[in-house]
C-alpha cells in the first residue's frame, strides 16, 4: 500500500518539512512518495524549493488557487492513499507518517484528519489575532473533533483514499482562502463518507500579522458568499454560525441598514483587529459585514 504525500506550495520554504518527511520514510523504509506543486510562487521561493530532492516537483505558470491545486495532485499521485499537508506545517512526531499508515491498515478509513497545533506561548502583539483564532477555533482536541467530525475537519493535514478523492474533488470556484475544507467535508457527509479523527497533529509553522489575517478573514467571507450564491452548494453550509447570522439579518430585512452600518464601522473594525488583542466576536462581526456586502452584489 503506497502513500503519496501531497504538498501544495505558495510563497513558503518547505525544506524543513520535506526533510522531516524524508527522514521518516528512509529510516523506516516506508512505501511513500513526496509530491510538490508550486502555485506560481514568487521567484525567490521557487529557487529555494527547487533544490529539494523529491519524487515530483512542478511549478505552475499561473496561480490556480487552493482548491484546484489540490485536485491537480490526483493525476500525479501513484499511491493508494494521498496525504495532504499545508506547506507551512512542521512535523512534530517521529512517527507521523507511520501513525497514519497504522490507522489505514487497521481501519481502512476513507478519510482521516490528524489535527493541528500552534505554539502555546503568546506571540508579539502584531501576530496575536491569528494565534488567538487558532487557539480558540482551530486547534480542537480530538474529543471535540470527534463530536462534530465534519465541522472539525481541515485540509492542513489529512489522508484520503485515492478512489474516494476521484469521486469528491475540491470546488474550484473557491480560489481564495476560506471554507473550501468545510464544503469538501459537507460533500463527504452528504454522500455518507465518514471522516476518521486521530491524534496526529502537525504544527502550524507560519506566523501571520494581524493585517494579513484580517485580509484572509475578508477573503473567507467572500468565499462563503460564493458558496451561498450557488444553489448546488448553499445548503451544505447552512449549519455554519456565520451563515445563520447572515440569514437572521436577511430574514428580518435588516440587510440594507446593516450594510450601511458596516460601511461606517469597517475602518474602526480593521483598526481594532489589527491591534491583535481584539475579541473574536469583533472578527465575527467583521466577517458578517463582508459576507452581507458580498451577498448584496449581483
Amino acid at each position: 500500500m503506497k502513500l503519496s504525500i501531497c504538498i501544495p506550495i505558495y510563497n513558503f520554504d518547505v525544506n524543513a518539512l520535506v526533510s522531516s518527511l524524508k527522514n521518516e520514510i528512509e529510516t523506516k523504509n516506508l512505501d511513500a512518495e513526496i509530491l510538490l506543486l508550486d502555485d506560481a510562487s514568487d521567484i525567490e521561493f521557487q529557487k529555494i524549493n527547487s533544490k529539494v530532492k523529491v519524487d515530483t516537483f512542478e511549478i505552475l505558470k499561473q496561480n490556480i488557487g487552493r482548491s484546484a491545486i489540490r485536485n491537480s495532485f490526483l493525476d500525479l499521485a501513484k499511491g493508494d492513499y494521498l496525504l495532504f499537508l499545508d506547506c507551512d506545517g512542521k512535523i512534530i512526531s517521529t512517527n507521523f507518517i507511520s501513525d497514519y499508515l497504522e490507522d489505514i491498515n487497521a481501519n481502512h478509513s476513507d478519510v482521516i484528519y490528524g489535527g493541528r497545533v500552534v505554539d502555546s506561548h503568546i506571540p508579539e502583539r502584531k501576530y496575536q489575532l491569528r494565534w488567538n483564532y487558532a487557539q480558540k477555533r482551530e486547534n480542537l482536541s480530538l474529543k471535540k473533533r470527534r463530536q462534530k467530525p465534519y465541522l472539525g475537519f481541515q485540509t492542513n493535514n489529512f489522508v484520503i483514499k485515492k478512489s474516494v478523492f476521484k469521486d469528491f474533488r475540491f470546488d474550484e470556484k473557491l480560489k481564495n482562502y476560506g471554507y473550501e475544507d468545510l464544503l469538501f467535508a459537507m460533500e463527504l457527509k452528504a454522500a455518507g463518507v465518514k471522516i476518521q479523527h486521530i491524534d496526529n497533529p502537525i504544527f502550524n509553522n507560519d506566523i501571520e500579522t494581524n493585517q494579513v489575517f484580517t485580509g484572509k478573514a475578508a477573503e473567507a467571507a467572500e468565499s462563503l458568499a460564493l458558496i451561498l450564491k450557488d444553489v448546488k452548494t448553499k445548503d451544505k453550509v447552512s449549519d455554519l454560525k456565520l451563515t445563520k447570522a447572515y440569514k437572521k439579518v436577511r430574514d428580518y430585512r435588516l440587510q440594507g441598514i446593516f450594510n450601511l452600518s458596516f460601511y461606517l464601522l469597517e475602518p474602526f473594525l480593521k483598526t481594532r483587529l489589527n491591534m491583535g488583542n481584539a475579541h473574536l466576536r469583533i472578527l465575527d462581526f467583521y466577517k458578517l459585514g463582508v459576507l452581507s456586502r458580498a451577498m448584496s452584489k449581483n
